[in-house]
């Protein structure tokens, strides 16, 4: 059944302005532009011999992902590409900065989230692409407002073309929506009724709830994104507090209802394959082979509302060049290829991001990527969304950031230490971060003059 907003139009059709990609998270269209235009012909005509170009990037960097961008996602590409992939932000950060400093590089294309694009920029290291931006501001391939504002980055350059979209939301198998707590809606469920919920399946099934915990997991965002700023209201400002304290307790008591395999996973859709999970959270793309297996088995719904709202993560990525490109008219070709009519619809169908070009969701898309996208709109809308950003300026810094939620993680809930002692501890820890960094608070924390500061 197609969803439809005030106005009578589906709701991927609907455009968002910036504001409300700031105000309401900020998957904008995306997750909802999905693109019906899986039999539509690649933008424009490609030069021809667009040559060698070295694409460099933090996305798709799982081996799957990968491997669906080298084999179907730069097919039809008039050139040769060699993909490389960064292990972690800081081997991507080092090695963008290294070219730049030697002012002669051998990556043509940056694939990158928008925080890492924000602090590159900052050094002067991209090229401005408005001539590409041309191509992709009318019709079916044309790229929202909102998000071709972002790859601005505060300027009136093009630094970075929008390129995929994506956010977290929870699955659960059909069979244990019987033992909701009576009363919730699945839709609208609140993080003490997940508990009970799990609780629930448990007393039936077994522990059965579901987190990606793994060293490939990215467990770290549900802390960020959603669990912290749900019970606090903010991220680093509020890191320390009684609030953000009771939001672990939560999460301890949660764990005890977790199946203990969940410290090996990386990728949710397996374990919800297998039934060794049957309610979990994780990455849309990480949820999206079980979705489109099985999608009449499965159940997609928004994160849990916490005492501050619905917190939850928008996840933009971009296209960038660096200024030491040595095949910058190739470069360019690739970005328009990657964001092409075709090769859009089949980013969504092969590794589960949402597109960002406008147009319709396709019926040929899987009916669990359908329910999937409209789980993220609900999310989006909801009277009391409150995004929490991918951080910001951290630079090589990013995975000692997420070291800090994953070690508090460690401490308080698989370990059993007090909360108030670990907070302090892994608050300080937090605090060098953005000292050094000098990084300034993003949302959902209050604006700050200099570097974000834990209180």
């Amino acid at each position: 059944m197609t969803e439809y907003d005030d106005c009578d139009r589906p709701l991927w059709d609907v455009p968002i302005d910036r504001r409300e990609l700031l105000r309401k998270g900020a998957i904008a269209g995306g997750a909802l532009a999905a693109a019906g235009m899986l039999s539509g012909r690649a933008f424009g005509a490609l030069p021809e011999a667009a040559g060698n170009v070295t694409f460099y990037s933090t996305q798709l960097n799982t081996v799957q992902e990968s491997e669906a961008f080298r084999n179907v996602l730069v097919q039809g590409f008039d050139g040769k590409v060699e993909a490389i992939f960064a292990a972690s932000d800081a081997e991507f950060d080092s090695r963008v900065r290294a070219e730049a400093r030697a002012n002669k590089g051998t990556v043509d294309v940056l694939g990158a989230l928008h925080g890492s694009f924000s602090t590159l920029e900052d050094r002067d290291y991209l090229l401005d692409l408005s001539d590409v931006a041309k191509d992709f501001t009318k019709g079916k391939t044309a790229i929202p407002s909102n998000l071709m504002t972002l790859g601005k980055l505060g300027t009136k350059k093009q630094y970075y073309m929008p390129w995929i979209q994506a956010t977290y939301v929870m699955a659960a198998n059909e069979k244990v929506l019987p033992l909701l707590p009576k009363g919730a809606k699945v839709n609208a469920l609140t993080y003490g009724q997940v508990n009970q919920w799990a609780k629930n399946i448990e007393a039936k099934y077994g522990k059965r709830l579901g987190f990606p915990a793994g060293p490939t997991g990215l467990i770290h965002r549900f802390f960020q994104g959603y669990l912290v700023p749900a019970f606090s209201g903010g991220v680093v400002t509020t890191f320390k507090t009684p609030q953000a304290a009771s939001g672990w307790v939560w999460m301890k008591g949660a764990w005890q209802h977790t199946h203990p395999q969940s410290l090996t996973y990386g990728f949710m859709q397996d374990p919800l394959l297998s039934e060794e999970v049957l309610l979990a959270f994780d990455h849309v793309a990480r949820l999206k082979n079980a979705l489109t297996l099985r999608a009449g088995d499965f159940k997609v719904f928004p994160a849990p509302i916490g005492p501050k709202g619905l917190a939850f993560m928008p996840v933009l990525a971009g296209l960038a060049i660096p200024k030491t490109a040595s095949n910058v008219a190739g470069a360019k070709a690739l970005i328009r290829h990657l964001l092409s009519l075709s090769t859009q619809a089949k980013t969504l169908s092969t590794v589960g991001f949402f597109p960002v070009v406008s147009g319709r969701i396709s019926k040929r898309v899987s009916s669990g990527l359908r329910a999937e996208s409209n789980a993220v709109k609900l999310q989006q809308t909801s009277k009391k969304a409150l995004p929490s950003l991918l951080p910001i300026g951290l630079g090589g810094e990013g995975g000692n950031f997420n070291k800090v939620y994953r070690d508090t993680f460690t401490r308080i809930v698989v370990n059993g230490e007090a909360p108030t002692g670990v907070l302090a501890d892994e608050g300080a820890q937090l605090q060098a971060i953005m000292d050094k960094t000098g990084a300034p608070c993003w949302k959902p924390d209050p604006p700050s003059t200099g570097a974000c500061k834990v209180k």
